[in-house]
């Protein structure tokens, strides 16, 4: 039986404030994910970060994944320090991880998963890849749908989500679970 890891990183922001937040949106799928799977979110202050781990077989037993769980509680604009820390300490490489995160490009509801691509103005894959010294890493980007025009873009990212999204948000986090879990249980399924 043959060994890989995967990583699957939530941004967000720290603390009460902001944890209805769009901006969190990551924090949120991978908190999903975790309860799902039975694993215990526990806070490392080496990593700056919430971490979890578990290994599970995939669908046709050939492999035997290592998951790895990472919340940077680092605030969003410095998570690639907790990620670096991270990855350097397991000796994990960025292709071996998948970062969710909040888009506004997208409207609630979308998701997207690619395997590389910019930071598209995101604070948190800019801070990534300043870390990392590459863009070339996979992610989830989950849509928020796009500011007001009276907002502010920061007004509009730390808002928390409004009563009539509630159902679509929790729509896509069971989704965003879902597309992480295939990446766990189908060993060829891979971000394109």
């Amino acid at each position: 039986m043959q060994n890989r890891s995967l990583v699957f990183i939530g941004l967000g922001n720290p603390g009460k404030k902001y944890a209805g937040t769009r901006h969190n949106f990551g924090f949120l799928v991978v908190e999903a994910l975790a309860q799902s799977l039975g694993l215990d979110l526990q806070e490392s202050k080496f990593f700056e970060a919430k971490v979890a781990k578990g290994r599970y077989g995939t669908k046709d037993c050939q492999e035997l994944v290592e998951l790895h769980l990472l919340m940077p509680l680092t605030y969003m604009n410095e998570s690639g320090k907790s990620v670096r820390r991270y990855l350097d300490y397991y000796k994990l490489a960025t292709s071996e991880i998948v970062v969710v995160c909040d888009d506004t490009a997208l409207k609630l509801g979308d998701l997207r998963l690619r395997s590389q691509g910019s930071s598209g103005g995101h604070n948190g894959l800019k801070s990534i890849a300043a870390h990392m010294g590459t863009e070339q890493y996979a992610r989830l980007r989950m849509g928020i749908g796009s500011k007001m025009d009276q907002q502010s873009l920061a007004d509009y990212v730390l808002d928390d989500f409004k009563a009539d999204e509630i159902s679509m948000l929790n729509e896509s986090i069971k989704k965003g679970e879902g597309i992480l879990k295939s990446l766990v249980s189908e060993p060829t399924r891979k971000p394109v």
